[in-house]
């Protein structure tokens, strides 16, 4: 079983920074994908972010140039730094493990939120 542990989030204004961190423990295998997805009211679940174990990052293109994901290995570890945050970055924030194929095994945080006012 694996376990995910956010940190970070709150409430900031238009144009300010907040850092998520997420740390994994439990059952974890060495090859896997991390990253954060945000749900606002009324919206799906969308990817933020993701970083594989190796390094390659995707982000979605609302975020590019303002948000920064970075992870440690060795710790389990994976941040989402995020800075120029607009209202419309307001949501909850999930931290998201998965790796594995057929089956893919697939492991949430409880979510931190974030609020942007304007």
């Amino acid at each position: 079983q694996v376990q995910l542990v956010e940190s970070g989030g709150g409430l900031v204004q238009a144009g300010g920074s907040l850092r998520l961190s997420c740390a994994a423990s439990g059952s974890i295998f060495s090859i896997n994908t991390m990253g954060w997805y945000r749900q606002a009211p009324g919206k799906q679940r969308e990817l933020v972010a993701g970083v594989t174990s190796g390094g390659t990052t995707n982000y979605a293109d609302s975020v590019k140039g303002r948000f920064t994901i970075s992870r440690d290995n060795a710790k389990n570890t994976v941040t989402l730094q995020m800075n120029s945050l607009k209202p419309e970055d307001t949501a909850v924030y999930y931290c998201n493990l998965k790796y594995g194929y057929r089956p893919v095994y697939d492991y949430w945080g409880q979510g931190t939120q974030v609020t942007v006012s304007s």
